[in-house]
């Protein structure tokens, strides 16, 4: 039953899309708030799923929820260790007998000026929003090679729109789109894809706690008009048509995708328009 399986997620996976059927994604972030929702999505189109975090019990619950080994699989693994990561990608191989799809989707933001901010905050922003993103893809290229599967990071909007008091968001996930086009450099002609996901603001517990911030809350204007948060279910159905679609770039909502192809010219309006964050305290907002 498993060897037919993986003939059958392999049909699927070569050609220009790929299929979710029985196709084999390694999840990191998977207890999140945006994971959990996205994995039981992935569920919902046939996927087998190998949860990464670091919550057992939050990921085991998860998996039992989501059919059990045969369907998920429970890993605990902390992204800032190459080490577990590749035992992770070992796990997932050996259990469903291949990766096709890798999902980068841990993440975590501080709010503060960059004069203010703790410096161990700003180093665990820059460690979890990109470099585990570099764990992660080091650790299961080998396995999603075989598959000529695709990778997906979880970036942000922020990746090209820079804000105050998120420079250490700002700059992880800039340097994740920077990755992701080195990497699929690298990766051509080899069959595996590399895209990135960039939503706008959106409803999990890390956007919860940031909107506790009286002074960033102000300087988005309260997240309305244009800053007005997506609904998270609008997002995780469009990481699925990015993987779908083996897509490059993705912006939701796509209405922003214009952030993607003019980076310059949107953060110029920021810094000079009508635009502009207003930032309490500083003499030049």
């Amino acid at each position: 039953m498993t060897a037919a399986r993986n003939r059958a997620a392999g049909r699927r996976s070569h050609g220009r899309r790929l299929n979710l059927d029985e196709a084999v994604v390694l999840l990191t972030g998977a207890t999140g708030g945006l994971g959990t929702d996205l994995a039981r999505e992935l569920h919902r189109h046939g996927a087998r799923i190998a949860l990464v975090g670091r919550s057992q019990e939050r990921l085991a619950a998860l998996a039992a929820e989501l059919g059990g080994p045969d369907r998920a699989l429970a890993l605990q693994g902390n992204v800032a260790e190459l080490a577990q990561l590749e035992g992770v990608a070992a796990r997932t191989a050996d259990h469903f007998g291949r990766i096709d799809v890798v999902i980068a989707g841990a993440g975590t933001d501080t709010a503060d000026t960059l004069e203010d901010v703790d410096p161990r905050a700003f180093e665990r922003d820059i460690d979890t929003n990109l470099t585990a993103v570099w764990r992660t893809f080091r650790a299961t290229l080998p396995y999603v090679r075989r598959t000529r599967g695709h990778l997906v990071a979880v970036s942000s909007l922020a990746a090209f729109v820079h804000s105050p008091m998120q420079s250490s968001y700002a700059a992880s996930k800039a340097g994740v789109v920077a990755l992701c086009n080195s990497l699929r450099l690298e990766l051509a002609g080899s069959g595996v894809t590399v895209g990135s996901v960039h939503p706008t603001f959106f409803d999990t517990p890390m956007q919860a706690t940031l909107r506790e911030n009286a002074a960033l809350t102000a300087a988005w204007g309260g997240y309305r008009g244009v800053f007005t948060p997506v609904d998270r279910d609008q997002v995780v159905k469009e990481i699925v048509r990015s993987i779908n679609r083996r897509a490059r770039t993705t912006v939701v909502p796509r209405r922003y995708s214009f952030a993607a192809l003019a980076p310059g010219l949107l953060q110029r309006l920021l810094e000079t328009g009508p635009l502009r964050p207003h930032v309490k305290g500083n003499p030049h907002a």
